[in-house]
């Protein structure tokens, strides 16, 4: 099977795209390395860009672009998604840095692009701002999450890292214990995006420098059980819950089946479960989440 390596680039839509290139770049700490007509293209390290930014009539994620091998050919890759139903097509130049990709839907109307090969921009970390390492993962509320499950697995090769109940899932593509995640909602939309910061002490200095600029923290600091990553919560400009995060699990050998040892682990080895809803699952460190976070 094709399978997606890795999370390259969010496609966001707003109503403001000036208001939101001074939220990514000023208080994000990303840098604006190319801006067309068509888009504004926000970038971290490597990738030419982390986050795509267009002007539409409301605020929402619209794609999601992830890598798969660089010896894999897309026209397989479109064989195995037409033997699940899936349409797509081959696109050519489809963003800066890639010549080819693949485009499709997933079940919630999120467009897919997939691609082989990029062109490193190898732009330096900016000396301002939170500054975060790369983009970690993309979560969403769902309304049917049985399809959108199986349209990850079967179509791009993700495996299932945790089960929080029957609502709540987790999905790799790459080491990090999720890659994108889904919680069963009223409806279909993006519930947050997420940045991995180096550690404990740069989680710490983000908290302050967002304090400084009158961001208020949504939930956080603490430690999910899920995933085990320290974490906090605030809102953009266009009321997107951004999470900041560091100290993921990692999974390093599929085979071995289990998590990257780690002293707050519970669970000895840790291993893919469904966990319980509750205190565990959502924080170790004691706060729930505010009241309608997961709506």
């Amino acid at each position: 099977m094709i399978r997606a390596r890795r999370l390259a680039h969010a496609t966001f839509e707003t109503p403001d795209v000036e208001r939101q290139i001074a939220y990514y770049t000023d208080i994000l700490g990303l840098t604006l390395v190319e801006r067309d007509s068509e888009a504004a293209y926000l970038a971290s390290t490597l990738d030419h860009h982390s986050v795509l930014l267009k002007h539409g009539a409301g605020a929402a994620c619209r794609r999601l672009a992830f890598q798969i091998g660089a010896n894999d050919d897309l026209g397989e890759m479109q064989h195995q998604l037409s033997a699940l139903n899936i349409v797509s097509e081959r696109r050519s130049n489809p963003f800066p840095s890639v010549r080819e990709c693949l485009s499709f839907y997933d079940p919630k109307g999120t467009g897919i692009d997939v691609f082989t090969q990029y062109e490193a921009a190898r732009q330096d970390f900016k000396p301002t701002g939170i500054v975060p390492h790369k983009l970690g993962h993309v979560a969403f509320t769902v309304r049917e999450i049985g399809k959108i499950v199986e349209f990850y697995t079967k179509g791009l090769g993700f495996r299932i890292s945790d089960w929080m109940g029957d609502f709540f899932v987790f999905m790799r593509c790459s080491p990090d214990h999720h890659t994108v995640n889904f919680v069963t909602g009223q409806s279909d939309k993006l519930h947050h995006i997420a940045f991995e910061l180096k550690d404990w002490a740069h989680v710490q200095s983000a908290c302050d420098f967002l304090s400084k600029k009158d961001i208020r923290l949504e939930w956080g600091p603490g430690r999910h059980g899920i995933g085990h990553n320290i974490f906090t919560y605030h809102r953009n400009p266009d009321h997107q819950i951004t999470e900041l995060f560091t100290e993921i699990d990692l999974m390093l050998d599929e085979d071995l089946g289990y998590f990257e040892p780690r002293p707050w682990h519970r669970d000895k080895p840790q291993r893919p479960k469904v966990w319980t809803p509750g205190p565990n699952a959502a924080n170790y460190w004691g706060a729930p989440p505010p009241p309608g976070f997961l709506d």
